[in-house]
């Protein structure tokens, strides 16, 4: 993950620094950590309740991610034509969330 990993030099006189600042290096690792968030599915299938909101989360659940499909549990055939017509701006509320997960589409089914 690293990708600038110094090496003291073989002729090294002991009088400068062979240390790395931490803020030379946090922005690297920060990054790094950002890029497996985005792309773990299963980071995606939690943060369902933030994503569609506090009135409709209790009467949703992301189910899974597979193949850029993500499956939502949903109680009743009202709920479902609403979020049906509504699917784009979820995708859009999820992309935004998670700018590197590659989203295709979203099934809705009433359990």
């Amino acid at each position: 993950m690293q990708k600038d990993i110094r090496r003291t030099p073989r002729n090294y006189n002991g009088t400068s620094l062979t240390t790395h600042r931490v803020g030379d290096l946090l922005s690297d690792v920060l990054s790094g950590i950002n890029n497996v968030y985005q792309k773990r599915p299963d980071l995606i299938v939690k943060a369902w309740p933030e994503v569609i909101g506090p009135k409709l989360a209790p009467m949703t659940e992301a189910l899974s991610l597979d193949e850029d499909v993500l499956i939502v549990k949903v109680k009743n055939s009202t709920l479902h034509s609403l979020l049906t017509r509504d699917k784009f701006h979820i995708l859009r509320a999820i992309k935004q969330r998670f700018p590197k997960a590659n989203i295709r589409n979203i099934i809705f089914r009433i359990a």
